[in-house]
């Protein structure tokens, strides 16, 4: 089969690979139908995730058809369209019973196109296919499916809910790719009274005004400032960090109010500083975390229902065999306009007669 082969920093590759088979009974293989690129992935291009050995196949989010499952995999069968979540779970460690899956200590976690192969790929193998993937109902397209699979629970769990966003609260995202424009849409839920994004690119900025924001600010013209006005000088009740660099994670601290909290969901590939010769009087709350996927059901039900435009976060679509292009296309986002790009379309099955 083909998949998408990270090979080193900046270094990657479209190319044959082994096909997967079932190694474990709480195996499935997938055939995948749709697959989308992650922040994460450049990242890892970049040499930020150094866990990652040159000859992974990349990616850790798609949606697709179980082909084959081992023994003990009881809740999904050949023929079934299912969810591949970016976090897999043994189901039986400390974590995993405490619904925390992204600390896995029993083999899962973040492993997809991390440790193990991943999902960028024509076929993957999910471990522990139990927990980890999730059958979908015919009216969720792959489309909106497929972005369940990471930034919208990533956004939800480890930017809203650890935020602790509440009602009337001035909440303000500081990147507005695709992990800050589903921080946008769910902060939502809880029914704050503004929402602020922050960026450097104004079609990024203009989407989140779309998805729900009220204001938006150029990162680069004194957004602290635009905060202080709109609170009456309090700041921000709390701020999400969507960069993963030093200047952002610093930009949060400034914004946030006394009593706040900035919920980190940025992967960071350096240090940043911590500031606490300001901080340490202000009782203000820093969260950081791995997305546990916990939510992933009821992201699902709330699409099934229409709650959640995640197809609008789609920019660019793309044929399997265009992973490479597609990779430009998302890396270049400041050129292109690129928010989350998906690849896959209809099958065409040969059957011999």
């Amino acid at each position: 089969m083909k998949g998408y082969v990270f090979h080193g920093p900046g270094r990657s590759a479209w190319e044959n690979v082994r096909d997967p088979g079932i190694e474990e009974p709480t195996d499935a293989v997938v055939r995948v139908d749709a697959v989308t690129i992650c922040g994460t992935d450049l990242h890892i291009l970049k040499g930020d995730v150094p866990e990652v050995r040159p000859g992974t196949v990349l990616g850790h989010e798609a949606v697709g058809e179980v082909v084959e499952v081992g023994t003990d995999v009881r809740t999904v069968r050949p023929g079934d369209r299912v969810l591949i979540s970016c976090i897999t779970a043994c189901g039986r460690c400390r974590y995993c019973r405490e619904g925390v899956y992204g600390q896995c200590l029993g083999g899962g976690g973040w492993i997809l196109g991390h440790l193990i192969d991943g999902t960028q790929a024509e076929y993957v193998r999910v471990p522990f296919a139990g927990l980890s993937v999730h059958p979908l109902p015919g009216t969720v397209t792959d489309e909106d499916a497929v972005l369940l699979a990471d930034i919208f629970p990533t956004a939800y769990e480890v930017g809203v809910l650890n935020g602790r966003v509440r009602p009337g609260d001035t909440v303000v995202v500081v990147g507005a790719g695709p992990i800050g424009l589903a921080a946008v849409t769910t902060a939502q839920l809880f029914a704050p009274e503004r929402i602020v994004a922050v960026d450097l690119a104004a079609a990024r900025l203009e989407a989140a005004r779309k998805l729900g924001a009220e204001a938006v600010a150029d990162a680069r013209e004194t957004p602290e400032q635009l905060v202080t006005d709109l609170t009456g000088g309090l700041g921000a009740d709390v701020v999400i960090e969507a960069v993963g660099i030093p200047e952002t994670f610093e930009m949060c601290t400034r914004m946030v109010r006394p009593g706040g909290h900035v919920a980190n969901i940025g992967v960071h590939g350096k240090p940043a500083s911590l500031h606490l010769e300001d901080l340490w009087i202000k009782n203000v709350t820093i969260t950081t975390g791995l997305v546990d996927t916990h939510s992933t059901p009821t992201l699902l039900r709330m699409a099934a229902s229409g709650r959640l435009p995640t197809s609008q976060l789609v920019t660019h679509t793309f044929p399997l065999e265009r992973m490479e292009e597609a990779y430009e296309v998302f890396a270049g986002a400041a050129d292109t306009g690129a928010l989350k790009v998906v690849l896959g379309g209809p099958r065409h099955d040969v059957v011999a007669v």
